[in-house]
């Protein structure tokens, strides 16, 4: 039987940010609506290979934390970090080591676009002697300039550009950045390592996968979100039957009623609808097998949980939503006088403005189930932009 390893993600959260040129600092700031460092986090909490989080940030923007980490799986009780990136890793890794994983994966929250793949080759080159990191090709000439003078022509066949997560075998990196804390000298991890004789492996990194530093970085990351190159477009559907009860919930709104909707949850079938067609854009099953109905965790939840988290996978990976449509099949309650109130909510959650959302309502002409008022239907559609794939990815 192969053994099962332990991957714990560092994220390193504790810079200023300053050469953005924004008010607050960049791993803060709003990205396609959401925070930088909430992108980051979602990646790795999606990622079934990383088994714990940890984010090293300044105290004294706790506040902005908390606001970029709510609802975040995985993630444990966040360190102070300290007057350089090298200290706040070293400060991140010992807070670890109390618990310690088998790897560790470091990682710039500024670099919001990491993708699965990256994760899983940095993670596939690892072994208890060599760390990983993702590399990418040079494509400019690059000059060795003194004084404003350039001296020499390097070969870029034999240069790569570094980025993060870089991984290493847990022991060994903590003890390489115990034995390198009084040097300043070093930029990464990587060289930390290899100024201990840790060997250190080259993967494929990946394009999209850019450190965000300066406000053009910023301005292009937006530009990279709005002009995404792959439309997706799923769709839902739920049923749930009445029960006793004096209200339905729908769309995250409540609606006084003589019955209630039967379900596990709160049984809001425009909520599951809207949930699944979002899972089926992005290729990733239906709501049961995220949340699966014999959990019993999820027994009269908020399907808000649900919907966001939905959602949050579509900026996890690196997408956005374009817009919403559902359609509720009842005889009643009446819908109308809820519509804006339910488009609102929907909103609000998947985080798009309510234009971008259409709620409305039909009857099934006195036939069927939903007919015979025995309970609600509903269907749903969800477009989003995703960043272009290779074929089969």
């Amino acid at each position: 039987m192969t053994e099962m390893r332990s991957y714990a993600a560092l994220i390193v959260a504790a810079g200023s940010g300053s050469r953005s040129g924004l008010s607050l600092p960049k791993q803060y700031a709003r990205l396609g609506g959401m925070p930088v460092l909430r992108r980051t986090l979602l990646a790795f909490s999606a990622n079934p290979l990383v088994s714990s989080i940890l984010c090293v940030i300044q105290p004294a923007n706790r506040d902005l934390y908390e606001e970029a980490a709510e609802g975040i799986d995985k993630l444990g009780e966040p360190v102070a970090g300290g007057d350089s990136r090298q200290a706040s890793v070293r400060l991140g890794l010992e807070a670890l080591a109390a618990d310690a994983p088998d790897y560790v994966l470091i990682h710039d929250a500024a670099r919001c676009f990491v993708t699965p793949d990256v994760i899983e080759r940095v993670v596939a080159a690892l072994d208890e002697k060599t760390g990983a990191v993702p590399t990418i090709a040079v494509s400019d000439t690059l000059k060795h300039v003194e004084g404003g003078l350039v001296t020499a022509t390097i070969d870029r066949a034999r240069c790569r550009a570094v980025q993060t997560p870089q991984a290493f075998p847990f022991a060994p990196i903590l003890d390489a950045h115990r034995a390198v804390k009084d040097r300043s000298d070093l930029t990464d991890d990587a060289a930390v390592a290899e100024a201990a004789g840790l060997a250190v492996r080259s993967v494929e990194g990946d394009e999209r996968n850019v450190k965000l530093t300066t406000s053009a970085d910023f301005s292009r990351a937006e530009r990279l979100l709005q002009g995404t190159s792959e439309i997706r477009t799923g769709q839902g559907y739920d049923v749930h039957a009445f029960c006793p009860g004096d209200h339905v919930t729908l769309c995250g709104v409540e609606v006084p009623h003589e019955r209630a909707l039967l379900g596990h949850s709160d049984a809001d079938v425009g909520m599951h609808a809207l949930t699944d067609a979002l899972y089926g854009a992005l290729g990733e099953g239906d709501i049961g097998q995220h949340f699966p109905p014999s959990d019993p965790q999820w027994k009269g939840a908020a399907s808000e949980i649900f919907l966001r988290a939905a959602a949050e996978r579509v900026a996890a990976r690196g997408g956005r939503i374009i817009n919403a449509d559902v359609t509720l099949v009842c005889e009643a309650p009446k819908i109308g006088p809820h519509r804006a109130a339910m488009g609102e909510r929907l909103a609000a959650i998947l985080g798009i403005s309510p234009g971008r959302v259409n709620v409305k309502a039909t009857t099934s002409e006195k036939l069927g189930f939903t007919g015979r008022s025995e309970g609600i239907a509903s269907l749903a559609t969800a477009s989003v932009a995703l960043p272009g794939e290779d074929d089969g990815a």
